[in-house]
């Protein structure tokens, strides 16, 4: 603040000048053309010749004062000199093009070396069309000393007021950078694990949309973390049994000589290293959901066609679990029920569906895979499935968080799928349901509903 303040005092003095001059000069000028009308007065026509005659009075306005020279001239309208300074320049065409009788203009000049101001005029003593020339000028002594008076009238309190303002502005900084150095010390002050927000009642105004954001993103960074330790935590725990359980196997094994007992340790540890497998695979898919999803690239999606790729690629499986795989789908989807999505989400909301009820059906179930299309809305339905076990009602609602399993299962299981596809429905904008699937046939079974809204295409305009 104080850079550009004294920058622009020079600017201020600068222009002060200028119009100083212009002030001063106005009050001359008048007097200078008073002075020219009544010269006037005395070129006077006799006997058709023009003369100049001047009393005394006349004389004492042409007299030199104690700072300025006046000069004059008449000229006649063949330009002959009547009376006045032979040497003084005559107007410019620039200036009075066409002459104008009885009209006064101004003009600056140079006279002997000195600048003058000139005032001139056209008179009509015989013939309209054959003018007398008069000027009138006068050098700018009391001009310039005017000027220099108004300058130092408006610039020398000007010297005494920049200190002062300079000093009140340096008190007014450094009272209103106090608080936010209070705020900086504040924040050097905290724990780096503390990411509780900022207090905001002690924030000068000015910076309180900046604290406010600075406070969203500890909120999110704290969030993030949260996320990022509860999986190290449930990885931890999840791993923690399979991984005992291929030490204690290979264990075993190492002591038994038995061929038989030696086979069943290792069937044990292929049993505990797949299901540890498809724990970690399950826990990276929840981080990645969980933590990038939303910054994943989206494309238009249909159901139809990105559903049936994840069902063949189940069929190996299903057939070894003596499971019937069906998928039941429309043939075609219009372009405006389409929705934005991310195809290797989805995929994964698909996969784990379809793994969760290939996992809970028993031996010769059926599993079927549904897209349902509502054209009038545009809403694609994906349903899956299955005649196994089912969820109880009451139940429903926390199968749906992290490694929470249904109680009566005899199935193994990580508590993930579900959650995985509620965390990839809910970034798309879908809602998750569930109901029994074969109430009608006293079996329960459970049919999992994900019910997406279309989304219009984006246009980029080139």
């Amino acid at each position: 603040m104080l850079t550009p303040l004294l920058l622009l005092w020079p600017l201020s003095l600068a222009l002060t000048w200028f119009v100083a001059q212009g002030i001063a000069s106005k009050p001359f000028d008048r007097a200078l053309e008073f002075n020219l009308q009544a010269l006037t007065q005395f070129v006077v026509l006799e006997n058709d010749q023009i003369t100049f005659k001047l009393n005394a009075q006349a004389r004492d306005l042409l007299r030199a004062d104690d700072s300025d020279l006046v000069y004059y001239q008449v000229l006649d309208p063949r330009g002959a000199l009547i009376s006045g300074e032979l040497d003084f320049p005559p107007p410019r065409d620039n200036e009075a093009p066409e002459p104008e009788p009885g009209r006064v203009l101004l003009r600056d000049d140079t006279v002997r070396g000195d600048e003058v101001r000139v005032a001139y005029t056209w008179l009509a003593r015989s013939d309209p069309q054959r003018l007398v020339l008069m000027q009138v000028a006068e050098t700018k002594g009391k001009r310039s000393t005017l000027a220099t008076e108004i300058i130092k009238g408006v610039m020398v309190p000007q010297f005494v007021i920049l200190p002062l303002a300079v000093l009140l502005v340096w008190l007014a900084l450094v009272r209103a950078i106090r608080p936010l150095n209070e705020l900086e010390q504040r924040i050097r002050a905290r724990k780096p694990d503390d990411l509780s927000p900022i207090e905001e009642s002690f924030i000068p105004q000015e910076v309180a949309p900046l604290v406010s954001s600075i406070n969203d993103l500890l909120t999110r960074l704290k969030a993030s973390l949260t996320t990022q330790k509860r999986f190290l935590a449930d990885a931890a725990h999840q791993l923690k049994t399979p991984l005992a359980g291929l030490r204690m196997q290979a264990e075993l094994a190492q002591r038994e000589t038995d061929p038989v007992e030696i086979r069943g340790s290792l069937q044990h540890i292929a049993r505990s290293s797949a299901r540890a497998t498809h724990t970690v695979n399950q826990l990276l898919a929840l981080a990645r959901a969980e933590t990038t999803g939303r910054t994943l690239p989206s494309a238009r999606i249909d159901l139809a066609r990105l559903v049936p790729d994840v069902v063949q690629d189940s069929v190996p499986r299903a057939l070894e679990a003596g499971i019937d795989l069906g998928f039941e789908g429309p043939e075609d989807t219009p372009d405006d029920c389409l929705m934005d999505g991310n195809p290797t989400l989805l995929q994964e909301m698909v996969r784990n569906l379809v793994d969760n009820a290939i996992h809970y059906t028993g031996q010769g179930g059926v599993v079927t895979v549904r897209v349902l299309l509502d054209r009038f809305s545009g809403v694609q339905i994906l349903q899956v499935e299955d005649d196994g076990p089912g969820i109880p009602e009451n139940e429903r609602e926390f199968v749906m968080q992290p490694f929470y399993r249904a109680l009566g299962t005899n199935v193994d299981g990580s508590g993930l799928g579900l959650a995985i596809v509620l965390e990839i429905a809910q970034q798309h904008g879908a809602t998750v349901s569930m109901e029994d699937a074969h109430p009608e046939r006293g079996r329960r079974g459970l049919r999992v509903s994900v019910r997406f809204t279309p989304t219009k295409p984006q246009v980029v305009q080139e």
